[in-house]
């Protein structure tokens, strides 16, 4: 089912496929596939999903059908659906039903779109791979050897490998675009405030941002233009003043090439990058040499950063209040014993570190260091998108890994958010389009950085590329 939001929309519209006959596919598709590739954690309900072809099919027959209407959507499992499970792929919150929608939920249910089921992801999105998840790995689909990226995997691989035309997936250092770019598919992170967070799990409430994954920059535009509202529920969400963008279309990239070139990004990766580049410079564009002051800084930045909001936002699983509650000889001994059996691994290395970096005595050393940095990169982004339209990065330093293969060294898999982590530290938008294969046949991604509310930007640079592939 490789086709686009507006062929299907079409076919939908002169009847060539139903409403239902769809959801059947992707649902066949779903049994057929999965069981090898492990996208998906559930599939929702069959009166859930009844409700939604019904409604949609209504949609339709009263000329008061959108874009999205009828169409299958995967949803993240950090993602809350009403009534449905919301585990955020941790045995904490295996059985915990979500008791309201999220905004961006809310927003597909108005518009008429089937929502399909809940996709695998790290656990509570702390990983690279979706090798952290409670329940299983999720494969790439190029090669079920490698992984799909992560924390958003399970919606990139769904995507990827045709069971739904479209995800929602979550992108707090990377999360969205690093899945999208090892499974060759299309994958926003929006301005950070343009999607309320509301109804999302949070990991790094100062980071996270809803987006969607299609094959199309076309397909990402739609769900973005969907999803992004104002939402008086979510405090970082931004108010109808603060999402106008005005800026004069340059036509210049900016490219930060001490930062590009350094050891570690893999041959194929860089060549690919130049070969991107090459294709917008013979589209009209000027590729020009940039500097951002203290860049080389952003991972030390970013993850004490996100450690810091993790330990803050996962205190919460207390297992008192909801979740996983296990029994101890006192109310202190159940806590602990809930949480240990609760998280993985990668989650209590986490908390640990963001207790530490917020700890008496090295919250100056650490924290306040970090958000000094980082106050000072928002600055430095500012005055360098005055002179470019958009910011040129690989989506990551290396193609797919093997699975296992970083599984033991947390280290190694930080460093490949290189070039994915300052985005969600200045909080602008990013998009990482398909770019091409290694010679072994894995996919690779070029990313595009714009301005705050420069989405617009992305969306006009994105097809421009996607008419040289």
């Amino acid at each position: 089912m490789k086709k686009n939001i507006e062929n299907i929309h079409s076919d939908l519209l002169n009847e060539v496929v139903t409403v239902r006959s769809l959801t059947l596919e992707c649902l066949a598709t779903i049994q057929e596939k999965d069981e090898e590739i492990g996208a998906f954690l559930g599939i929702y309900d069959e009166v859930f999903l009844d409700e939604q072809i019904m409604k949609a099919e209504a949609m339709f027959a009263t000329g008061t059908a959108t874009l999205l209407t009828g169409i299958p959507f995967a949803i993240k499992d950090n993602i809350l659906v009403k009534g449905q499970i919301a585990s955020g792929a941790s045995k904490i919150l295996e059985q915990y039903k979500a008791v309201y929608d999220a905004d961006v939920i809310e927003a597909l249910k108005e518009a008429g779109a089937i929502l399909i089921g809940r996709t695998n992801m790290d656990e509570f999105a702390m990983g690279g791979s979706t090798e952290n998840s409670a329940y299983k790995v999720t494969k790439n689909p190029y090669d079920t050897s490698k992984v799909a990226g992560g924390s958003s995997g399970g919606s990139a691989a769904a995507v990827a490998s045709l069971m739904v035309p479209v995800a929602l997936g979550s992108d707090t250092g990377g999360s969205i675009r690093q899945p999208a770019s090892f499974c060759g598919v299309v994958g926003l992170k929006t301005t950070y405030g343009m999607t309320s967070r509301y109804g999302a799990m949070a990991m790094g409430s100062s980071l996270d941002q809803i987006g969607p994954f299609g094959h199309s920059v076309r397909d990402v535009e739609i769900i973005y233009q969907t999803i992004s509202r104002y939402d008086k529920r979510d405090s970082t969400s931004l108010t109808p003043e603060r999402r106008v963008f005005t800026s004069k279309h340059k036509k210049v990239i900016g490219v930060p090439y001490s930062f590009v070139k350094r050891d570690g990004i893999n041959a194929e990766v860089l060549v690919n990058f130049e070969e991107s580049l090459s294709k917008l410079e013979k589209a009209g564009y000027e590729i020009k040499d940039i500097t951002i002051n203290h860049l080389d800084k952003i991972l030390s930045v970013y993850y004490i950063i996100m450690f810091a909001e993790v330990s803050s936002n996962l205190s919460r699983y207390d297992g008192i209040r909801y979740g996983l509650s296990l029994k101890g000889e006192n109310s202190i001994r159940g806590y602990f014993n809930s949480r240990t059996e609760g998280f993985g691994d990668e989650v209590r290395r986490r908390i640990l570190l963001g207790t530490y970096v917020l700890s008496a005595g090295y919250y100056d050393a650490y924290y306040n260091k970090a958000t000094a940095l980082r106050n000072f990169l928002r600055k430095e982004f500012a005055k360098v998108f005055e002179d470019v339209d958009v910011i040129a990065l690989p989506t990551s330093p290396v193609p797919a890994f093997t699975i296992g293969e970083k599984h033991g060294d947390p280290l190694a898999m930080y460093l490949a958010d290189i070039f994915t982590v300052p985005v969600n530290i200045v909080g602008v938008p990013a998009i990482s389009l398909p770019s091409g294969m290694t010679s072994s046949g894995l996919p690779l991604g070029f990313q595009l950085i714009a301005p705050h509310n420069g989405e617009e930007v992305l969306f006009t640079v994105g097809k421009d590329f996607e008419k040289t592939q």
